[in-house]
């Protein structure tokens, strides 16, 4: 048996925690499940959401955080923002209870700084963080296809690989901490800026008259080609914005992005602009909609158009 052979056996061999049950950690627990991973132990702030998903995969609901904890040896957390990460590390019931000599895997788009938060606090009680930013969507969470950027120890992301490579088609080791969610605010910012500038190609063609399935193909043929013109026009043109990604969500992360221009004194306008448009999504009460929804405000006629 060859030495990797060894270490993906002994990594199924640890128990699996998640912590946030949503479009993407619930999918990438069926996922490890099915690959044959011991999923000991789940939570979501919707027990009902935790105990169906239990149910589903042979798992325990976890009524605390402490009680992943107790019940994982590597957990993966993902949540919201900021805020929600501060919860559930520093609240009252946390996963840092009783947490020595675990490995913490946190996958959400959050800022750079508490990504290092996190692994300074983890180094004081003999655990281990791990950044594992994620790009790509719910299919790819449920099928192991995920694109993956990793910061922090390296020896740690090493030591995970067989249990990230079970859950991506691709990773990147970026560096340390922090530098995982700099890369990913950066890859978010630039799609959020693509979405946004095809939603206002595709509605000024529209208002134009012109033929948008020809105009798509055209795209796709010239400079105006990118991979959201793939994943996004159909849904723009078809007003379908079930969500795969929020419009909440790229406001938030096109700010983060932002933030990191502004500390090191780099103009960002056409970043501004986007984070603007989704800004305005979300104050008419589309934040919910996939990130397609930006061309709500640019179609004619369309509700956030006038």
């Amino acid at each position: 048996m060859t030495q990797t052979q060894k270490k993906n056996l002994h990594m199924k061999d640890q128990k699996i925690g998640f912590v946030g049950l949503g479009r993407m950690g619930g999918n990438m627990a069926r996922c490890l499940k099915d690959k044959g991973y011991s999923v000991s132990a789940l939570f979501d702030i919707d027990q009902d959401l935790a105990k169906d998903l239990a149910s589903e995969i042979d798992s325990t609901a976890c009524k605390t955080l402490a009680e992943v904890t107790a019940s994982a040896d590597i957990i993966l957390t993902v949540v919201t923002n900021d805020s929600a990460m501060d919860a559930i590390y520093f609240g009252d019931d946390n996963l840092f209870i009783a947490a020595e000599g675990k490995l913490f895997i946190n996958c959400a788009t959050l800022t750079p700084s508490i990504h290092v938060k996190l692994e300074e606090a983890a180094a004081k009680i003999g655990a281990k963080t791990l950044e594992g930013c994620m790009a790509s969507s719910i299919p790819q969470a449920r099928h192991g296809e995920l694109y993956l950027m990793i910061g922090g120890q390296e020896a740690e992301f090493e030591a995970a690989k067989p249990l990230l490579d079970d859950l991506s088609k691709a990773l990147t080791y970026v560096g340390p901490s922090g530098k995982a969610s700099e890369v990913k605010a950066l890859v978010n910012m630039v799609m959020n800026i693509n979405t946004g500038a095809l939603a206002e190609g595709l509605g000024l063609g529209a208002a134009l008259g012109i033929d948008l399935e020809m105009l798509c193909k055209v795209f796709s043929q010239t400079g105006a080609n990118s991979r959201v013109l793939e994943t996004d026009a159909e849904d723009m043109l078809n007003r379908d914005h079930d969500c795969f990604f929020s419009a909440s969500h790229a406001a938030k992360d096109s700010g983060i992005a932002l933030d990191l221009g502004k500390s090191k004194g780099v103009s960002m306008p056409l970043a501004q602009a986007t984070l603007e448009q989704y800004n305005k999504l979300c104050e008419l009460g589309l934040g919910e909609l996939d990130k397609s929804g930006i061309a709500e405000l640019t179609f004619p006629g369309r509700k956030g158009s006038e």
